[in-house]
């Protein structure tokens, strides 16, 4: 994937802006609470599902560890919530940092970042915004040709950095319609793919995220084609966006914008409720 060759390698903590301190800081901590408890990098790598160079990486503080990563850590290390504490300042440092997506996504990642109504729809994997970290470097791992693993960092870092869409308030309106098939797919391996699932739960149980599942036994599916997300930026008119082997496609022209919102609400007339759909999950789960 040229686009992925040509861009440039992900800003140390150091260059970005002034809290190389905090990620340095915490470097040392993971390191010393990993040596008193007897593991190697490999091992943690293992324990908390990240490869040992990234471990190396963020004990050496040049490389950002991110919050969920922070909580996994902290009890396979036995931290007694020392690391977890600093998960918001984690995310306030994250959200100092400027966007370093792909030049080819930037522009639909400011429409996103400044929608008030979002419509996704996937029936390949979970959508960008619901991701997990381990999720998320699972699908960027797999990627064809193979990403370097600062790229895979870089990817991964502005993909969770998305996720604050969710947090102001009053909040812009978010709903996801998977295809079940989405679910059943053990993207990462069993432990990453039931993370997922609880992320899933959580997300769906958002007052401002309402989301539903397409079982498998429909006889009706309107968009065989692919994913594609509706988007209302403030200030706009709806905008759809495609994505298809990262050549993006950003539609403005209202009949097609129409065409895909009809197709959007016939998939919302066979899914399941969001209620039905959250039941699912949790059956996936064992938790019903």
């Amino acid at each position: 994937m040229a686009n992925a060759e040509r861009e440039e390698r992900p800003e140390r903590p150091a260059e970005s802006d002034g809290t190389a301190h905090l990620f340095r800081a915490l470097g040392k901590q993971i390191k010393v609470l990993r040596e008193r408890a007897g593991m190697s990098q490999r091992e943690l790598g293992i324990a908390t599902h990240c490869g040992e160079d990234l471990i190396s990486a963020m004990e050496r503080g040049v490389r950002t560890p991110q919050p969920d990563f922070l909580d996994r850590v902290d009890d396979v290390l036995g931290a007694g919530g020392v690391l977890r504490a600093a998960m918001g300042e984690v995310r306030e440092a994250l959200a100092k940092a400027r966007t370093r997506h792909p030049e080819w996504y930037r522009g639909y990642a400011n429409l996103e970042a400044a929608a008030l109504q979002l419509y996704d729809y996937n029936n390949q994997v979970v959508p960008g915004l619901l991701q997990t970290e381990a999720y998320a470097r699972a699908i960027f791992a797999q990627w064809r040709p193979l990403l370097s693993e600062e790229t895979i960092e870089k990817r991964i870092a502005d993909r969770l950095d998305r996720q604050k869409v969710f947090e102001p308030w009053p909040s812009p309106t978010f709903h996801f319609i998977l295809d079940e098939s989405v679910l059943m797919r053990p993207i990462g391996g069993r432990d990453v793919h039931r993370e997922q699932l609880q992320a899933l739960l959580r997300f769906g149980r958002l007052r401002a995220v309402q989301l539903q599942l397409v079982p498998l036994d429909r006889t009706e599916q309107p968009s065989i084609d692919g994913p594609f997300t509706l988007i209302t930026p403030k200030g706009k008119q709806q905008l759809a966006y495609l994505e298809i082997h990262t050549y993006p496609k950003l539609i403005t022209d209202p009949e097609e914008v129409r065409v895909l919102a009809v197709r959007y609400g016939i998939m919302q007339s066979v899914a399941l409720t969001p209620g039905e759909s959250l039941a699912t999950i949790e059956k996936m789960l064992g938790e019903r």
